[in-house]
């Protein structure tokens, strides 16, 4: 969507202006010069390379039609709904049920499902989920919400960097200092993060890709199904890799009970987006 090219352009501004103005704090006009080449290299791997890095994160395999007949029938059969090419499918070693979608366009679109969903979820609720994903790379969603996690990953490594530096350069006498100045760091930049990650997405983006499963499916009972599965698995079942700032790529938050998952809350309340749902199950069943 056009609007989605457009915010993913502020993001990479916004992000620059940001190395500029840290260069410059630290080291003058060189700090600058040395923040323009940093910033350029951030933006340029964010936009080509953002898809590779989370599958990296998650620690994500692809996985081919030999692997897994089941889930790639059921992404071909999906995807032949949406009217779309057929993206990479990759697997999470992670028992909580849960999937993401990524790639800057349809040609370059990859679907990650981890192995939980696969066991959690019947044949109905996965194609539903599997639509819903689908839906944000027809939408070109996953272009800004990759960068977004990219960059926001980016900006909380920064912190950690600075955090350490401070401890470990700080003389025995200023480690009151020291711990002030990380703490410092650490409210800079993770509320900046958590407003990039937000600025990328809304309820409104998720409720249309609900939207639009059901519309594929034809089956909005499927899906709301499947996310009340996930919320309540996911209580339980803890997501060993990734981050809080890559928790909004996925279809609902893997990490709902870590410390600072309410800044980067960015789902709609899983109650409401089941409602809603259940709402559109009497249209789909009289138009069956």
């Amino acid at each position: 969507m056009r609007g989605n090219g457009f915010k993913t352009l502020l993001l990479l501004t916004v992000l620059t202006s940001l190395c500029l103005w840290g260069g410059y704090a630290a080291a003058g006009n060189i700090g600058i010069l040395v923040a323009l080449v940093l910033s350029g290299v951030m933006n340029l791997g964010s936009y080509w390379f953002s898809a590779r890095f989370l599958l990296r994160l998650y620690d994500a395999r692809e996985v081919s039609l030999l692997e897994s007949p089941y889930l790639f029938r059921l992404v071909r059969r999906v995807s032949r709904g949406a009217g779309l090419l057929v993206p990479r499918v990759y697997l999470i070693p992670e028992n909580a049920p849960n999937a993401f979608a990524a790639g800057r366009n349809q040609k370059h679109g990859i679907v990650a499902v981890t192995e939980g969903l696969l066991r959690a979820l019947d044949e109905e609720e996965l194609e539903a989920v599997l639509a819903h994903e689908l839906a944000h790379i027809r939408d070109r969603d996953t272009l800004l919400t990759s960068v977004a996690a990219t960059l926001a990953g980016a900006l909380s490594s920064l912190a950690n960097f600075a955090l350490w530096g401070v401890m470990l350069g700080a003389p025995r006498g200023q480690e009151e200092r020291g711990s002030a100045l990380s703490t410092l760091f650490t409210l800079l930049f993770s509320p900046i993060a958590a407003t990039l990650v937000r600025f990328s997405v809304s309820p409104a983006r998720e409720f249309a890709a609900d939207e639009a499963s059901a519309l594929i499916t034809g089956n909005p009972l499927a899906l709301a199904s499947a996310l009340e599965k996930i919320e309540r698995e996911s209580r339980t079942l803890p997501f060993y890799s990734g981050s809080l700032e890559t928790a909004h790529l996925f279809i609902q938050n893997p990490f709902p009970s870590a410390r600072l998952s309410g800044l980067f809350r960015t789902h709609p309340p899983t109650a409401e987006r089941v409602r809603r749902l259940l709402a559109m199950a009497p249209i789909y069943h009289l138009a069956a």
